[in-house]
C-alpha cells in the first residue's frame, strides 16, 4: 500500500511559492506602501520642526515691547495672504484637513478624491500652515498632518496599482496622527472612531503597518518622547470626584458650544461668500486675522500659535490665567472661520488645559491633574470621540495612573456634548465637501451628454 500511495507534488508547489516571492506584481505594492508610510513619518517630523520654528520666530520678533502692536497689521495681512494662496493655487487645503480626508473616503471617483487629497495639496497644506503660525494664527499642525498622510497614501495607491484606496486613506490618516503626536495607539483609535465610522476589519493590518512604519521613522529622528512631558499627578477618591465631574460636564458643554458655533457660522459664511468667493474670502480672513491679533495682544501674546507651551506648563502644574481658556477658544474659532489652512487639535487641547487649570484653582485641586482632565473633557466635547480623547492624552503625558478618571471625564464630556449638539464637527464639515463634489458632478453631467 505504501509503495503505490500517491506522493505529494512538492517540487511544483515550491516553484510556485518561489515565483510568488520574486514576482514584482506582488512585491511592488508592498514596497511602495512601506516607502509611503515611512515618508509620512519623516514629513510629519519635518513639518513639526518647521512649525515650531515659525512660532519661535513670531514670538522673538514681537516679544519686544516696542513691537507689541505690530500683530495688528502683520496678522491680518498674513491671514489674507494665506487665504489668497489657498483659494487661488491650493483649493481644498483650507481648514483642518480631517474633513477632507473623511470626505475622500466617501467619494468613489478618482478625480473627486484628487481635489481633496493630492501631493500638490501636501505642499500647500504644509507651507500655508507654517505661514499661518508665522503670523500668529491660533492653529495646529495635527489636522493638516492627517490630510498630508492621507494624500501620500492615496498617491501610493495609484503608484502601486492598489485598489483599496479607502483603506489606504484610513491608514495614512492614522499614521499622520501617530507621527504628529508620537501616539501610535491614538492613531489607531482615531482611525477606528473618528475617520472610519464604517471601519472594516480587513483594514486592520494596513492601518497597523502604516502606524508602525511612520512611528519608526519619527522615532528614528526625534527619539521617544511625550508630547506634553510626563506628569505623575493622580486622582484621589473621593476628594477629586467634583473635579472629574466639573471637567467632564463643563468641558464637554464648552467644546460642544465651540463645535456648534463653528458649524452654524461656517454655513452662514458659505452663503455670504457664494456670489464672490475669492474677494469676500479675503475680506473675511482679514477681519478674522484682526480679531486674532486683538485677542493675542490683550492676552499678552498667550493665544498666538498652537498653545502647546501653555498646555504643557499647565500639565506641569503652573496655573494659567483665569480666562485664558476663553481667549484661546475665541482665537481658535476666528482662525478656523478665516478659511486659512490649519487644524484645531492643539488649540483645543490648550483650551482644555486652560479650562482645567481654572477649575482646579477654583476647586483647590492639583493644577496638573485638572489640566489633564480638562483636556479630556473639552476635546471629547469638540470632536465627540471619547476614546480618541482619553487615549491621546494618556499617551501625550505618559500618565497611566489616571486611565479610569480620563475615561470617565471623556465620557462625561461626550455625553454632555451630545445633549448640546448631535452633529460631530469633523463629519458635519466633511459632508460639505461631499455635497460640493456631488454638485459639481451634476453640473458636469449634462455637458458630458452634450459632448
Amino acid at each position: 500500500m505504501t509503495r503505490f500511495a500517491k506522493q505529494p507534488r512538492r517540487v511544483p508547489m515550491l516553484r510556485r511559492s518561489r515565483a510568488m516571492w520574486v514576482s514584482p506584481r506582488l512585491w511592488r505594492p508592498r514596497v511602495v506602501f512601506w516607502v509611503g508610510a515611512i515618508a509620512i513619518g519623516l514629513i510629519s517630523v519635518l513639518f513639526a520642526k518647521m512649525a515650531d520654528q515659525a512660532q519661535f520666530l513670531f514670538r522673538q520678533f514681537f516679544s519686544d515691547n516696542g513691537r507689541s502692536w505690530l500683530p495688528l497689521f502683520v496678522t491680518p495681512a498674513g491671514f489674507v495672504f494665506c487665504a489668497y494662496v489657498a483659494g487661488k493655487f491650493f483649493p481644498g487645503s483650507q481648514g483642518s484637513g480631517i474633513p477632507q480626508a473623511i470626505a475622500a473616503r466617501h467619494l468613489r471617483d478618482g478625480q473627486e478624491r484628487a481635489r481633496l487629497l493630492s501631493l500638490r495639496l501636501v505642499v500647500g497644506k504644509v507651507a500655508l500652515t507654517i505661514a499661518g503660525l508665522f503670523v500668529g494664527a491660533s492653529i495646529g499642525r495635527e489636522g493638516p498632518t492627517v490630510q498630508v498622510g492621507a494624500s501620500i497614501m492615496l498617491q501610493v495607491a495609484r503608484w502601486g496599482g492598489m485598489a483599496q484606496a479607502r483603506g489606504l486613506i484610513l491608514a495614512g490618516s492614522a499614521a499622520g496622527i501617530a507621527a504628529a503626536f508620537n501616539t501610535p495607539l491614538a492613531g489607531i483609535v482615531f482611525a477606528i472612531e473618528e475617520m472610519g465610522r464604517s471601519y472594516q476589519a480587513r483594514t486592520n493590518g494596513v492601518v497597523l503597518a502604516a502606524v508602525i512604519l511612520a512611528g519608526l521613522a519619527s522615532l528614528g529622528v526625534l527619539g521617544n518622547y511625550t508630547y506634553f512631558g510626563i506628569t505623575h499627578a493622580t486622582v484621589a477618591f473621593p476628594g477629586d470626584w467634583p473635579l472629574i465631574v466639573a471637567c467632564g460636564i463643563v468641558g464637554g458643554g464648552l467644546g460642544a458650544c465651540f463645535s456648534l458655533a463653528a458649524l452654524r457660522i461656517s454655513r452662514r459664511l458659505r452663503r455670504w461668500l457664494a456670489p464672490h468667493p475669492l474677494g469676500r474670502s479675503l475680506i473675511l480672513s482679514g477681519a478674522c486675522g484682526l480679531c486674532v491679533a486683538l485677542i493675542g495682544i490683550s492676552s499678552d501674546g498667550l493665544t498666538f500659535g498652537t498653545g502647546y507651551d501653555q498646555a504643557r506648563s499647565a500639565v506641569e502644574g503652573v496655573p494659567l490665567p483665569t480666562f485664558y481658556f476663553a481667549e484661546k477658544l475665541l482665537a481658535g474659532l476666528f482662525s478656523m472661520l478665516s478659511g486659512i489652512p490649519g487644524g484645531i487639535f492643539a488649540p483645543s487641547l490648550s483650551v482644555g488645559a486652560g479650562l482645567g487649570s481654572s477649575l482646579g484653582v477654583l476647586l483647590g485641586a492639583n493644577v496638573g491633574l485638572a489640566a489633564l482632565l480638562g483636556m479630556a473633557g473639552y476635546f471629547a466635547g469638540v470632536v465627540q470621540a471619547p476614546m480618541t480623547a482619553f487615549v491621546i492624552i494618556l499617551e501625550m503625558t505618559g500618565n497611566h495612573d489616571n486611565v479610569i478618571p480620563l475615561m470617565l471625564t471623556s465620557m462625561l464630556g461626550y455625553g454632555t456634548a451630545r445633549l448640546v449638539s448631535r452633529e460631530p464637527l469633523y463629519h458635519a464639515m466633511s459632508r460639505i465637501f461631499v455635497a460640493d463634489a456631488l454638485r459639481r458632478r451634476r453640473a458636469e453631467t449634462p455637458m458630458r451628454h452634450v459632448a
